[in-house]
């Protein structure tokens, strides 16, 4: 029997998988592809109760990684990966430490296809911007001879590289349903950025596994309040969010072109 085709997202927070790329997660899943998360942080300062009521750090994290695991148990993933970083610090972790923290991740499970967020963080977040940096840094470092950490891990040569992004279309629906995503940093307004349809490579048609994802969106609890009118709009709505999952191939050692796909492992199978 062929060894199962292996898909790893490296994102950041608990409830980035589900509500970014849940759907895909879920569909690979139940096709019998393997599929792993890293997650950098335990969301330990997503907090949208009253300030006074905030738990704190360590119990906060052990909350939010509870409702990871029940969503990941959802989706089918097959095992997550904590980092152990602190949220909101990911870009003061030395990139020497993520880089091998993620490295040796990737030599281990040996993934065809990795998935992170793309150059903006999306949105603009730090540790959006820093996993997708380390992350990158980690599939050249995995794939050569010279890096030597960690002992007695091969190196291993990811075939197709993905940055998950939201289209115009989402970005502009969101708004309209719930003001959209913004944060400031530094002083600068970012904001939720939505992608050409031209420059969209892939899109994976997850609709048949929106109810396995919503079940997993709801399984963070502690982050619902955090997303307004989502939570109360109609299903017609909520499956043009996260009934498709759209990528931009940053790189792939067996497809190319315009053409659009509807596999991320087009040219593997």
């Amino acid at each position: 029997m062929a060894n199962p085709l292996k898909l790893l997202a490296i994102l950041a927070h608990p409830d980035d998988e589900s509500l970014g790329i849940g759907g895909t997660l879920a569909k690979y899943s139940a096709e019998g592809v393997e599929t792993y998360l890293i997650c950098a942080t335990r969301g330990e300062r997503g907090w949208n109760g009253p300030e006074d009521q905030y738990p704190g750090l360590k119990a906060l994290g052990e909350i939010r990684e509870k409702e990871l695991m029940n969503a990941a148990q959802h989706l089918g993933i097959k095992e997550v990966v904590f980092l152990d970083y602190i949220d909101g610090d990911v870009d003061q972790v030395k990139p020497q430490r993520a880089i091998s923290d993620i490295t040796a991740a990737i030599r281990r499970i040996r993934p065809e296809v990795v998935v992170t967020f793309d150059l903006n963080g999306n949105y603009g977040h730090p540790d959006h911007i820093a996993v997708t940096q380390f992350a990158t840094a980690a599939l050249v470092s995995a794939s050569s001879e010279g890096y030597q950490y960690p002992k007695g891990l091969p190196p291993h040569i990811v075939s197709k590289f993905y940055h998950a992004v939201d289209s115009i279309d989402v970005v502009e629906g969101f708004r309209k349903l719930a003001g959209g995503i913004s944060m400031e940093i530094d002083g600068v307004e970012r904001t939720h950025i939505g992608w050409h349809d031209w420059s969209i490579t892939t899109r994976v048609d997850a609709r048949n596994h929106f109810d396995v994802t919503w079940k997993a969106i709801l399984c963070h609890q502690s982050q619902l309040p955090g997303y307004g009118p989502l939570v109360d709009a109609p299903r017609e709505t909520l499956e043009g969010f996260f009934g498709e999952g759209t990528f931009i191939r940053i790189f792939s050692h067996v497809t190319g072109g315009r053409k659009l796909e509807h596999d991320l492992f087009e040219g593997l199978r």
